[in-house]
């Protein structure tokens, strides 16, 4: 060895300090160890004592650094000098902001508050921004759920009070057996990368149901690469396969869902189809014991599910009859639903067969007593060791709400919601549909709102409509086009601003939300009217007030911009009153601090809004003598009380931080948060593990809490009363009655029981025309559109090729490195194409959010992402094409309004390699100018 060697530190010294602190690079939350050298972000690590991730940490994360050091950050409050959509701004004071905010936004709130339209992006902040907007007193609020994923959760809430991700989870120590549908590698990465690596080292069985094979699916035992849009017949399908084998589980149904509650069958009934109620309103079954009718939850009654009932010459008959009548109809049978699916009949009923199989040979015993809400104790607990897993795969389709509650049902009959082995809630959930509030949208100048914005309608007495019968939202969310919308429609916003359809409106005010680029269905057509101007000359949408962190497409588009920080310079919180971090044997939740101070003149959004509210004199947001109530978000979050004893957070409450769950504003919470690592758990009692719902171990203890104020158990509701209110409606029944070219669609969609159509694009467009499905999915490293404008993770995703299977590849004789042309009814693109043999044969598909317009995120005109780099939105539009009946239709699901992005047919064509992606728009000025040509970052030595 030369004498010569370099002498190397083997124990460099990494930090000066670690500041424990919540990830925000996706939605998983997980916790972090910033390291800091010479008051700098050096590194960035997982947190082993995290209860979301246990140290885990994804390319993501790391990457955080560069997510808070990216040239494309907005560095000062911009007032648009130029046209919209040149990017031509100038730099203004804080104080000259929010006055002119307050120009603008005090003459609505005094006069019509509805023509303020407020809408969120991925803020995970909903509980306060919602807040915000009640106390301003419009009725135009929503975040991004309504074009995400409300589908699942609506679906989840109505039919057992929780649904998948943040709400449950599988029960990863004990499951034998797990079905995944359309999950993606983007959320809940981490967790699910550990639990699937539990379950594969126990030697449980993986299968993946995705029209395409890659990450989860590439790892499971067992691909099945369905048709887009099937999966609510491939389920039903399955449902009939285990109802005709009887392996179903008779006793959970009876006593824990709605199965056994009796229906009126009388067709000659105002009531037809809805619940047998008792003089107190509550449902009846027959007692077992007795032969008679019973109240649902009558102490010591036994329900039966074969029982009927007649009076006055009718048959009533429990839920149980109806589904049997549906499911077990030949509709079902795999032989008349495969070749739909994409499948084989040998497949589904294999799939079934196994099902059954693990849920009731290899059941699970656990000896643990608990008491059930009709008194009953339970010696044992009993686990159906199948457990389930989706996501927005089967959401984001127009047959959507229903596809997600067939499998809820699925589910359900298996015995495998909150019992050992299967799907398990996380608190605060569960909660039921009556849990949650009402839709609110009276509307009273210079006064807040009459509720809170979102919530569970159980009827059309609910809806949020005039007397004429129209929306009186924007988006039209709860009314008779969407009456179960949960969450909004941010997709229809500034469609229905622009037509003024139901009416005008004078400024929209909008948060990490890049609707002009990758999260707009129509890019350009929602480009065109940002823009667009009226016969006066003004703007047809005439103040845009817009935040965002960085230098995005939507930037350009806006007429004020309030910059906001990166994640690691400012106050959140991942509260129980939101989206906590909860696990299923924990309750928990978090924060994030600055563990730096910001470079630039930013602000973080939360707080601006506590400023804005005070200046508004907005109830809740100032003192009794007009002062403001709070400084910042921090004060907001340590001081703000919802219900008494109940806060943003509910860790270390009380004057001495010793409360949990219920108590006294600690004036050092906060503190108490960074000093515990950033967040809060408490675990479930043992006792209280399982059949949450109907548990009276559980019930008091989520009383304790605070999750909800008086006990309230309930049963599933497999059979759903509310989507039948609404199909009486269209038939004639009641005083609320929906337009008449609505009535039609109510009555076939909205079956109390799941069912399943065809998607809508499939009606509105030649199926022989246009014969392939397109989808996007979102990569394990990117999350959003501000991934790709990370130093680190462009290395791994810098562009992204168009998937096309074997079949169609071959068919138009692609080959590598060349590109297509794909058409839909909308409009076409020019993309780079790759082989993949791994999809379902009618299908093609690429990464979401990839590619990025010109000039914005501070990248360079020739970036690959612009080049190469290319959305599917392009092909996409928020309504359907005509049909010749001269309606336009939403393309969403007509029950809750979720963006369908998933029902998008298209054609391909070989095409001439171009210079660059098409469409290839003119490029935008940005505020920051363009980033370095290289990014390096390391601080100290």
């Amino acid at each position: 060895m030369s004498l010569d060697q370099p002498q190397l530190d083997l124990s460099p010294k990494v930090s000066d300090e670690v500041r424990k602190t919540t990830c925000y690079m996706c939605a998983c939350r997980c916790g972090i160890n910033v390291h800091m050298k010479d008051g700098k972000v050096a590194y960035i690590e997982g947190n082993k004592d995290h209860p979301v991730n246990q140290g885990v940490l994804c390319a993501k994360g790391s990457a955080g650094i560069m997510q808070h050091n990216a040239p494309s950050r907005l560095r000062a409050p911009l007032k648009r000098v130029g046209e919209r959509g040149s990017g031509e701004f100038e730099e203004i004071s804080w104080d000259e902001a929010l006055e002119l905010a307050v120009s603008w936004l005090k003459p609505i709130r005094e006069t019509a508050p509805e023509k303020l339209a407020f809408f969120t992006g991925r803020d995970q902040s909903q509980s306060f921004t919602g807040l915000w907007a009640q106390s301003y007193g419009t009725p135009n609020f929503a975040a991004h759920g309504g074009f995400c994923s409300v589908n699942m959760a609506a679906a989840g809430i109505y039919t057992m009070g929780g649904a998948f991700w943040e709400f449950g989870q599988p029960d990863w120590d004990r499951t034998k057996m797990l079905m995944i549908f359309g999950v993606a590698e983007d959320h809940d990465s981490n967790p699910i990368k550990m639990g699937i690596g539990k379950i594969k080292k126990r030697g449980a069985k993986l299968i993946g149901v995705n029209p395409i094979r890659t990450g989860y699916n590439a790892v499971a035992d067992e691909w099945v690469g369905i048709t887009p849009g099937t999966d609510g017949l491939f389920i039903l399908s399955l449902i009939h396969c285990l109802m005709k084998a009887g392996k179903i589980d008779l006793d959970y149904l009876a006593r824990f869902t709605n199965a056994s509650v009796l229906i009126n069958e009388d067709p000659g009934s105002e009531q037809y189809g809805l619940f047998i109620r008792d003089e107190n309103g509550q449902p009846q079954v027959i007692d077992r014991r007795t032969g008679e009718l019973a109240a649902w939850n009558g102490q010591g009654v036994e329900p039966d599910l074969s029982a009927t009932y007649r009076n006055a010459g009718v048959t009533h008959r429990p839920v149980f009859h109806l589904m049997a009548d549906r499911y077990l109809s030949d509709e079902y049978a795999p032989e008349n639903v495969a070749e739909t699916c994409g499948l084989t009949p040998e497949r589904i009923r294999a799939i079934a067969a196994e099902l059954a199989r693990v849920a009731f040979d290899e059941a699970i015993e656990l000896d643990r007593a608990w008491t059930d809400f009709r008194g009953k104790k339970h010696d044992k607990m009993i686990g159906r060791p199948v457990s389930f897993h989706a996501m927005r795969g089967i959401s984001a389709h127009s047959n959507g709400f229903q596809t997600c509650r067939a499998l809820h049902t699925l589910q359900i009959i298996l015995g495998s919601v909150e019992t050992p082995g299967g799907m398990r809630f996380k608190p605060p959930y569960p909660k039921p549909a009556t849990a949650h509030p009402k839709p609110h949208g009276k509307v009273t100048p210079g006064a807040a709102l009459d509720g809170p914005h979102l919530g569970y309608t159980h009827g059309p007495e609910d809806l949020i409509i005039d007397n004429e019968g129209n929306p009186k939202r924007i988006d039209k969310a709860y009314s008779w086009d969407n009456p179960m919308s949960a969450h909004g429609l941010m997709h229809m916003v500034i469609s229905n601003a622009y037509a003024g359809d139901p009416y005008k409106i004078e400024t929209l005010f909008m948060y990490m939300a890049n609707m002009s680029w990758n999260s707009s269905m129509n890019t350009s057509g929602v480009m065109k009217m940002l823009t667009d101007k009226d016969e006066s000359g003004e703007y047809v949408i005439p103040r845009i007030i817009y935040s965002d962190a960085y230098s995005s497409e939507m930037v350009a588009y806006a007429d004020l911009i309030l910059p906001d920080t990166t994640y690691l310079e400012r106050h959140d919180c991942i509260s129980l009153l939101d989206r906590p971090i909860c696990e299923a044997d924990g309750v928990a939740d978090a924060i994030r601090w600055p563990v730096v101070e910001p470079d630039r003149n930013v602000r973080g959004f939360q707080s601006v809004l506590c400023d804005l509210g005070a200046r508004l004199g907005m109830p809740g947001f100032v003192n009794e003598d007009g002062s403001a109530k709070y400084k910042d978000y921090a004060d907001y979050i340590t001081n703000h009380i919802r219900r008494p004893g109940v806060g943003p957070l509910a860790g270390f409450r009380g004057e001495d931080g010793q409360k949990s769950g219920r108590g006294e504003v600690n004036p050092n919470q906060i503190q108490a948060y960074i000093d515990n690592g950033g967040f809060w758990i408490e675990h479930v009692p043992e006792n209280a593990a399982y059949y949450k719902p109907f548990s009276n171990e559980y019930q008091d203890w989520a009383v304790e809490m605070g999750f909800y104020d008086a006990v309230q158990p309930y049963i599933f509701q497999l059979y759903v009363e509310p989507l039948r209110k609404f199909q009486l409606a269209a038939e004639g029944v009641g005083q609320r009655q929906p337009p008449e070219h609505l009535r039609e669609r109510i009555k076939t969609t909205m079956d109390p029981l799941p069912i399943w159509y065809l998607p809508f694009e499939d009606g509105h467009v030649d199926p022989v025309e246009y014969p392939i499905h397109a989808l996007t999915q979102r990569p394990m490293a990117m999350y959003h559109s501000w991934g790709t404008q990370n130093a680190w993770l462009r290395q791994i995703h810098g562009h992204n090729p168009l998937y096309v299977p074997t079949k169609i590849w071959e068919a138009n004789g692609f080959k590598d490195g060349d590109w297509a042309k794909v058409t839909s009814a909308h409009g076409s693109i020019v993309v780079p194409v790759a082989h993949q043999a791994s999809l379902n044969s009618s299908t093609i598909w690429t990464w979401n959010a990839i590619g990025k317009r010109k000039g914005a995120w501070a990248l360079d005109e020739n970036a690959p992402e612009a080049t190469k780099g290319f959305l599917l939105n392009h092909l996409i539009h928020e309504l359907l094409p005509p049909k010749g009946d001269g309606l336009r239709w939403a393309n969403s699901d007509p029950i809750t309004g979720q963006a369908a992005w998933f029902d998008l047919r298209v054609k391909i064509e070989k095409s001439d390699v171009p210079n660059e992606a098409q469409p290839a728009l003119p490029p935008i000025k940005s505020p920051v100018g363009k980033g370095p040509k290289e990014l390096g970052w390391k601080v100290g030595q």
